[in-house]
């Protein structure tokens, strides 16, 4: 019997995955598929359709987290392609823009979850190897590089302890590291 509810394949997909982070979230990673397609809304079928088996459904759910970074560092690209530190600058912005705390505390608590899984952290591993290569190949000095990238990492890490900075703040630190990268670059040797 085909579909009848009017949702496309991509509709259930993604109703499937947000019904699985709200379970996660609230439950961890023990969420059953059933409990999963009752919250979407499908039968277990459905679900299965789209994700064959539970490590599946975790893995899919991983990339869209992963994906959904790669994006926002892309919205954040805003120079020509081959400028160096283009991905860098890029990197520093989507880490340091502002979040909602509630918002950035679920996505890390969903995250948090998901790493148990040994699957998922294959995946990530691989999405932080492409990340390492793109970004040394982007023409910002390692030294610079590691503690622009770290720094970034760390206050977008923030709002897990309910500390974000305040908007002044904040902008102030991605000046700061954006200056940092622009510094590095001038003084670069010519050979680099």
């Amino acid at each position: 019997m085909g579909r009848t509810s009017g949702r496309s394949p991509e509709d259930t997909r993604r109703l499937v995955l947000d019904a699985a982070g709200s379970a996660i979230r609230r439950g961890g990673i023990g969420a059953t598929l059933d409990l999963v397609a009752r919250e979407a809304g499908v039968s277990k079928g459905g679900l299965v359709y789209h994700f064959p088996s539970k490590t599946a459904l975790l893995v899919a759910l991983a990339q869209v987290e992963l994906d959904t970074f790669r994006d926002a560092v892309h919205a954040h690209l805003d120079r020509p392609e081959g400028t160096p530190g283009r991905l860098v600058r890029a990197y520093v912005r989507a880490s340091l823009a502002p979040v909602d705390e509630g918002e950035a505390l679920e996505r890390f608590t969903l995250i948090a979850q998901l790493l148990a899984v040994p699957e998922v952290l294959d995946l990530a591993r691989v999405d932080d190897e492409h990340w390492q290569a793109a970004l040394a190949a982007d023409g910002v000095p390692e030294a610079t590089r590691t503690l622009v990238l770290a720094a970034a990492d760390g206050i977008g890490g923030r709002p897990l302890w309910a500390a974000d900075l305040e908007p002044a703040a904040r902008e102030r630190l991605t000046t700061d590291l954006l200056d940092m990268v622009d510094a590095a670059l001038r003084t670069r040797p010519a050979d680099d």
